[in-house]
């Protein structure tokens, strides 16, 4: 049986044959009795096998049954090593390696004790004190596994220390030193909250059996905790989670309020008119001049009607932005012709005058036209019938640094926010922009839209400072006082 257990691979894992109740280790049949180490929450643990009426299970050094199953990672302890041999010297692995602290007042057993915990557990790290306040002072700075510490030292002895050194590190476990045939000392010692006490005179695998599953405890106790600080971590996060998705949900069932609180509001004023003049026709039928009169109702109406369409399709874009279907295809765009284009369509469709003052440069940025386009009639819808030659309406076109703004001034003042500025607004956003207002006296306001340039801007469009802004176009809309008035005559920008 040796030669085939000389030819088990170092470590493996279980294998459970219910039908022969048999417990197997890479193809090799284990008996009781026999020592081997399982892995246990990153450790391997060492221990023997045994068996009851529930089934294998491994003994370990601290006297605790674990159940072993298949699949379980485990792996046979050195030939040379046996927990039933005096000469045993069990040497498990441990992550991190084991730290450990040493007190006695004796010089001989401060020097033999660590050199005995050296030899036997390869890797540990030990630190020694000759007195119990010089083994406080460390034990408050380093985060010992395990404390082996006399009992009978002057000044301050093992039971003040172990007292102390509970309150300051309650998981390290602590092993205390007796004299021989003291048991009321070791009752007392255990009682007082020793993990263990080793009598004297110190019996080296007495004292290494104890120091191990004092190590392994301790080692075990804190990845518990670790375990449970990082599923309240994530309990929290989970948490924390929960309540910024519920905040963002009333935030959107806010909006949708506001919004249909808007929309409602914008819709009234145009039935509100349909109403009027669907009531004055009936009243002016009798009239003589009913042509003339149907005509123009009907003209306000075919108005009205329009509003109301541009209002539903507000709504629905509101709807679209608040449920993220709300899609910007951005394009390499020349802003002034941009501009220009629309505004001359714009003042066409509103019988308008427009004229136009560029110096003919371009300003490329990535934008969706239409959307551009929709934010700008958003903005000038009631401009052009509050215009005239006394108060035009001027549109200017600039880039600032890295920046495009185009500037929309002496606007009448936005009663409220309507639903079509919000949605002019988030369509600047997502276009990476801003939009601003700002009030003016005599009930006039001015827009900014402030969109951002692209990085590869051409050196032709670079500013020779950076500091003064860069006027590319200006447009200025009034009312149609004659047909000459819808030509263009390009000319310089004012300063």
């Amino acid at each position: 049986m040796s030669g085939v257990r000389e030819n088990i691979a170092a470590k493996g894992v279980l294998a459970y044959n219910s039908e022969t109740n048999r417990l197997e280790l890479d193809g090799y049949e284990l008996q009781r009795g026999e020592s081997i180490e399982i892995h246990v929450l990153g450790s391997w643990i060492p221990g023997q096998i045994a068996l009851d009426s529930g089934g294998w299970y491994l003994f370990t050094l601290d006297h605790v049954g674990i159940r072993l199953h298949s699949g379980l990672p485990a792996r046979f302890c050195d030939s040379r090593r046996s927990l039933v041999t005096k000469n045993d010297s069990l040497q498990p692995s441990f992550t991190p390696p084991p730290y450990v602290l040493i007190v006695d007042d004796d010089p001989g057993l401060l020097d033999a004790l660590p050199r005995t915990v050296s030899l036997r557990i390869p890797g540990i790290r030990i630190d020694i004190a000759s007195s119990s306040t010089e083994a406080l002072r460390l034990i408050h700075d380093n985060r010992y596994d395990a404390i082996i510490s006399d009992i009978k030292m002057p000044g301050m002895d093992g039971f003040e220390l172990l007292e102390k050194a509970r309150k300051v590190r309650p998981e390290v476990p602590v092993l205390l030193i007796t004299g021989h045939g003291e048991h009321d000392l070791a009752i007392r010692a255990l009682r007082g909250g020793a993990y263990d006490y080793i009598p004297k005179p110190v019996d080296r695998d007495t004292l290494i059996a104890a120091l191990l599953r004092a190590i392994q405890a301790c080692q075990l106790r804190r990845r518990v905790e670790e375990q449970q600080l990082a599923l309240e971590i994530h309990a929290r996060s989970l948490e924390l989670q929960v309540q910024q998705r519920t905040h963002e949900l009333f935030e959107a069932n806010a909006t949708k309020d506001k919004v249909i609180s808007l929309v409602s509001s914008d819709l009234k004023v145009p039935l509100a008119r349909l109403k009027e003049m669907t009531q004055l026709i009936r009243r002016k039928l009798s009239n003589a001049d009913v042509a003339e009169l149907v005509s123009r109702g009907f003209a306000d109406i075919e108005s009205h009607l329009e509003r109301t369409e541009e209002l539903v399709q507000e709504l629905l874009n509101t709807s679209r932005i608040d449920a993220g279907k709300f899609i910007v295809h951005r394009v390499r765009q020349n802003l002034v012709e941009l501009c220009r284009t629309f505004l001359e369509e714009f003042c066409t469709e509103q019988n308008a005058c427009v004229t136009c003052q560029f110096l003919g440069m371009e300003l490329e940025a990535d934008v969706d036209a239409d959307r551009i386009a929709q934010v700008l009639r958003t903005l000038l819808s009631n401009a052009c019938e509050h215009a005239s030659k006394e108060a035009p309406i001027t549109i200017t076109l600039q880039q600032s640094g890295d920046e495009a703004i185009i500037s929309i001034r002496n606007v009448r003042n936005v009663e409220g926010p309507g639903s079509g500025l919000y949605v002019a607004r988030k369509i600047i956003e997502r276009h990476e922009g801003h939009l601003e207002i700002q009030s003016f006296p005599h009930d006039r306001c001015a827009f900014f839209l402030i969109l951002p340039l692209p990085a590869d801007v051409p050196m032709a469009q670079q500013q020779a400072s950076p500091m003064l802004p860069r006027t590319l176009a200006v447009w200025t809309l009034s009312e149609q006082l004659h047909e000459e008035a819808s030509g263009t005559k390009p000319s310089q920008p004012p300063v």
